[in-house]
């Protein structure tokens, strides 16, 4: 390989580096960023169970105190 085409060759694999340098810096900062969202999504996540979660304690509390009314309410015997 004579001089010249080795400066066309380090010119074209310089190219391709700094193309695939770019390409991994994107990859990485797609990787951060999905690391984030789903660290939000897991707390969003952790949130709605426990919201779900009292609100199924409040539903089972109203339940039985309804179930206490209508046992309280004398039948009719007509």
């Amino acid at each position: 390989m004579t001089e010249r085409n080795f400066s066309l060759y380090s010119v074209g694999v310089d190219a391709e580096l700094k193309s695939l340098e770019q390409k991994v810096a994107q990859f990485i900062e797609l990787c951060q960023r999905l690391r984030h969202d789903n660290h939000q999504l897991r707390q969003q996540l952790a949130t709605a169970l426990n919201e779900n979660r009292l609100l199924e304690e409040k539903i089972s509390g109203a339940t039985s105190r309804l179930e206490n009314l209508l046992n309280q309410i004398p039948e009719d015997d007509a």
